[in-house]
């Protein structure tokens, strides 16, 4: 079965505990702002498939993952429902600092029964993940994320990055600071936005 417009095929397994995972964030976003209100409608699209197409830009491999700032679990969340069915063996860790958020989070992991390691506290207060992968979505600027995937990345990790329609300019500010490689993917859900995959992140 495929997942939106995805070139994914998933379980009906997966497809149910996404569609659980859907309806408990449409129930707890009446009373936590977890994801915009405009956008619950376009749940699946917005916010599910959005976070499905990272996992599939990883590296099958992968060991660790560490998603920072994972609010209502975009895409870490998605990233462990996923890696249930196709790499059972692989670590997921979400960081969220705000304790509701981080309690929804190991509800739907719960209800889910899938495997994720939630630590509410702050990204930068964390003790290093050592992590193959790093993700986050509407987290912060580049040079930010450089600086949080430094700590929580092992060395040869990649982190791998949504961002929006000043995407370019958000890479030219972090060349600034940081070196790095990067490759860009096309969005499959939103129109002028990336998936940045960047290795190599170092100070200077």
């Amino acid at each position: 079965m495929s997942l939106g417009n995805l070139k994914i095929n998933v379980s009906r397994e997966t497809l149910e505990r996404l569609d659980l995972y859907e309806a408990l964030l449409k129930k707890w976003n009446k009373s936590i702002n977890l994801v915009s209100q405009s956008t619950i409608s376009e749940a699946r699209e917005r916010h599910f498939v959005d976070s499905a197409q990272i996992y599939q830009l990883a590296p099958k491999n992968w060991q660790i993952w560490c998603d920072m700032g994972s609010g209502g679990g975009f895409p870490g969340m998605v990233i462990a429902i996923l890696a249930a069915e196709f790499n059972p063996v692989g670590r997921v860790f979400l960081l969220e600092s705000d304790q509701r958020k981080a309690t929804f989070l190991r509800t739907v992991a719960r209800e889910v029964g899938v495997k994720a390691e939630v630590v509410s506290d702050r990204i930068e207060k964390v003790d290093p993940i050592g992590a193959d992968i790093a993700s986050a979505r509407a987290l912060a600027s580049l040079d930010k994320l450089f600086g949080f995937s430094e700590r929580h990345l092992k060395d040869g990790g990649l982190a791998l990055f949504p961002k929006g329609a000043t995407w370019q300019q958000e890479l030219e500010e972090a060349q600034r600071s940081w070196s790095f490689t990067h490759e860009v993917h096309k969005s499959v859900v939103e129109l002028n936005s990336v998936i940045l995959s960047i290795g190599g992140i170092a100070r200077g």
